[in-house]
Parts: C-alpha cells; structure tokens; sequence
C-alpha cells in the first residue's frame, strides 16, 4: 500500500499520520510513506515492528546534563532595587515600569541566579552607590550576596539608565559593576537597555555572555502559507520576517545572525532561500536542480548544509554561502535530511536519515566519512547541536510502532558517552529543539489539543513556559542577535 502526502517534509508529514500508519501495520500491511512535490518523490519509508530500545538506561539524576550546561553551578543570590525615577518627565514612570520587570525577568529567567523575591527586598529605591546600605540587602529577609540598584529617567525624549551591581559581602570595595544607557524613550528600548544591562551582569558573575538580547525565529501559519517571524528571547517583540505569500518554514539564522536562510516553495517545488537580516532584502543563492530543505549554516557562517533531492532521494550537500560548490555528502537509500554542524568545531555535522527504514540521528565528518548511528530504535528526528558541541538534543518517540505507549518528547544526549536524559514528559507532541546561544536554555514547539506553539526551558528540562499563544506558531530557530 502507497500512501501518498502532499507535503514536502517527513519530519511533519509521516507523524501527523501516525495513527493512521500504526493501524495499518497491526493488520500486517506493509506501507510506504510518499511525498510529491511537482512530481519529484521526496520521502519513501518502509514501516515494520519496531523493538523499544535505547542506548541503556538513563541516569537517573541530571547532574550530568547540569554540568555541561553550566547549570550546576552554586546560584548566586542577587537582589533587583527597582530603579530610582531620575527625572519627573511623564514618561519616566510609565518606561521605568517596563525596564524594572524586565531587568527581573531576564535575571530570573538565566538560570544561574537564585532570586530574592520583590516581597523580600528592602522597600527603597536607592539611586547612587551613595545611597546603598548594604547591611540592609545582605540581612534577612533578603540575604542578597548581590544587588542590582540604579536610575532611570526621560529627557529630551532620551532614556537615561545609571546602573550597578554591589557585592554585599565587600563593605570596602562592594562595587563590581557600573553601566550607563542611554536611548531613545520608548518601550522597545527600555527593554533592549534592561536586556543589555542582564547580559552584562550575567557575563560578569558567571563568565558567559547572557542571552537576553538574542531572537528567536520561527514560523506562523499553516497549510501553504507560512511566513518566518522573529521575537525576542522572553517572547516579547514578535514581527513578521519574510512576506513571500506561500509555504516558508525550516528558518535557520547564520552565527553572526546578520542572515537568514530558508525552505521555501516556489516555482519548481521546495528551495533554500537566503534574507538578509540587516538590508532586509533577499540576497542571491545559486538554486541548484531539485528540491530543497532544511538549510543549517557552518560555524564559520560561510558553507551551508542542506538536503537535496538533486537525484530523485533525498542526500545532505553542502555548498558555499551562495549555494555555489555544491558537494554531496550522503548517498543511502531512504530520505536524509535535517543536518545541523557542530558548531564547537564545523567538522562534524549530525543529520536524520531513514536508511534503517524509521528516522534515525546520525552523526558524520563534514566531508561524508565516519558515519556514525546516535540513536537506536525509535522515531528520532529534529537534532540541534549544544554550543560547546558537548550534546544533540531531538525530538524522539522511543517506543513508536503498533501499540506502543510511547510519544514525541525532546532529548537530549551526551555525544561522548552517548547517555540520554529525557526532558519533557508526554505534554504534548514535542519537535524541533534549538538551543539558546549560552548552552543553558532549548526553544521548542508543543503541539498540544490541535494547538502549536512555541516553548521553552532550561537545558535540564525545568522551567517550561510558553513564548506564544496563538496555537499557530512553530519550527523556532534561536539566533545569537
């Protein structure tokens, strides 16, 4: 039996008929899964009985997983003062609002900090290292090892933010950092100031830079029109990015986030597509004969990887920035596709192939040699490679086939060891992990009652929260700018 999808991608096509697949498999037919795209095949698995398995037992605690994210480092308690109003400008108040929640909530929300609670803290608003009194912060309730103080005022139509961060427990030299800010009044920046001033306290107490200013991309719509919109790191600011009036998805932003690349369909079926995210046009990329999918970009931000269906199956190729010098990679008999680098070194990239019938994650050199299986058994799809190259996280339904209990959860695995740690647990159907710029955050899409939105946590799996909630929005892809 043929089943025929009108899609361009078994990553979403082949789940969304799961039911369907598995029911046909208890009464013994053998199926293949088929995909048309201007009548070039893009997809053919053959289902049989899949065993549950793995790569042995998963720890049990996550203190691995916390290490090699940094997340198991001793949390720093730090208090936030909310900003003394250094101006009676009608706009101070209103912008100094916005600015104090959101200096909170970017401290809170890193994962190294543990906060002192607004209801704990002293009731001032102390402006200038003159007026701290930090016997006030470091005794109880509060216990502050650092506070966060300063002002912030609006003249001229310009903000003014003087901000500091004191060491409680160093009456003679408390100060270990002083900032200034200044931009222009209105809500946008007073975020971006409060975004720049977390970064910088964050990359201060902890050495690695913060992740409030980064965006995350990813797309909205269904059906054949899909766009690629962009929001900040907290969910705020949320804009539409392409504006092509047809189906684009798979958005994947260069390491230097100055560009954009993406899958969508055009005259002749699937393409790469290339936006620059600071001209806000399209640049060139040489389209290549077949259809395209899933651009990922080398750490270098000067190769692209990309599956292609250039010879009828779908094959990983890299190629220039340009989509010139193209190099085929894979040559196995079922679809390949997904392929992400290492973005630690650029000469390892992990990728999806059905050649063992289900998608696996494979791991290869960037030239096609050492081809090496991560996981086994299983629906495993969608991999993202750690910053430091230490771990994938994917989208893996560990018990899929006839009957079986299992669901689409994210997982994440350590390379060296190959150990797993499960992340989410069976809220939904969990796809397309991306990891946040500093390793210690992954964005992901829930599809949950008919609705998909966009979610995220700490890399050990606490802390999950929704970034959207119009039940329409995916794929996100976490850019460093």
């Amino acid at each position: 039996m043929v089943v025929e999808i009108s899609g361009n991608d078994f990553r979403t096509r082949a789940s969304k008929l799961s039911r369907y697949l598995s029911r046909s498999v208890k009464k013994g037919m053998k199926l293949r899964i088929r995909g048309r795209m201007s009548g070039v095949l893009s997809v053919s698995f053959a289902l049989a009985a899949i065993v549950a398995g793995g790569l042995g037992a998963p720890a049990r605690a996550q203190d691995w997983v916390q290490t090699g994210t940094n997340l198991g480092v001793q949390h720093i308690r730090i208090a936030v003062a909310d900003f003394k109003p250094g101006t009676t400008d009608p706009q101070t108040f209103n912008l100094k609002g916005i600015f104090d929640q959101t200096l909170y909530s970017d401290l809170s929300n890193a994962g190294v900090f543990n906060m002192v609670s607004k209801s704990m803290a002293p009731p001032v608003m102390p402006g200038s290292p003159q007026e701290i009194q930090l016997a006030q912060w470091a005794a109880a309730p509060a216990n502050a090892q650092m506070v966060v103080f300063g002002s912030f005022g609006v003249a001229g139509g310009q903000i003014n933010v003087q901000g500091y961060l004191f060491d409680t427990g160093n009456q003679q030299s408390p100060q270990v950092l002083g900032k200034q800010f200044t931009d222009t009044a209105n809500k946008e920046d007073a975020r971006q100031i409060a975004h720049r001033f977390a970064d910088e306290i964050i990359l201060r107490l902890t050495g690695i830079n913060g992740i409030a200013e980064s965006k995350i991309y990813y797309v909205v719509g269904h059906g054949m029109h899909k766009e690629i919109w962009v929001m900040d790191y907290d969910g705020h600011d949320k804009h539409q990015v392409t504006h092509l009036g047809t189906d684009s998805m798979a958005p994947a932003a260069s390491p230097d986030g100055s560009k954009l690349a993406f899958e969508s369909f055009g005259k002749y079926g699937m393409e790469i597509r290339v936006y620059s995210v600071k001209t806000h046009r399209y640049v060139y990329f040489h389209e290549a004969r077949g259809q395209g999918w899933s651009p990922a970009w080398a750490p270098n931000g000067q190769q692209l990887a990309y599956s292609l269906s250039a010879n009828g199956n779908p094959d990983i190729f890299t190629c220039n920035a340009n989509g010139t010098g193209l190099k085929r990679l894979t040559a196995f008999l079922g679809p390949n596709t997904q392929p992400v680098w290492n973005p630690k070194t650029g000469t390892q990239i992990a990728w999806v192939s059905g050649m063992t019938k289900l998608p696996q994650i494979y791991i290869m050199d960037s030239d096609g040699s050492n081809v090496s299986r991560m996981t086994d058994g299983g629906y495993a799809v969608s991999p993202s490679w750690s910053p430091n190259g230490q771990f994938l996280s994917f989208a893996w339904d560990r018990q899929y086939g006839p009957g079986a209990p299992g669901g689409e959860d994210i997982y994440i695995m350590e390379i060296a060891s190959r150990r797993w740690e499960q992340l989410t647990h069976g809220d939904g159907i969990n796809d397309f992990p991306s990891w946040s710029p500093d390793g210690r955050h992954i964005v992901f899409q829930r599809t949950s009652g008919g609705r998909t939105n966009i979610w995220t946590m700490l890399a050990d799996g606490s802390n999950q929260q929704p970034l959207t909630h119009n039940g329409d929005s995916s794929m996100p892809d976490w850019s460093s700018k």
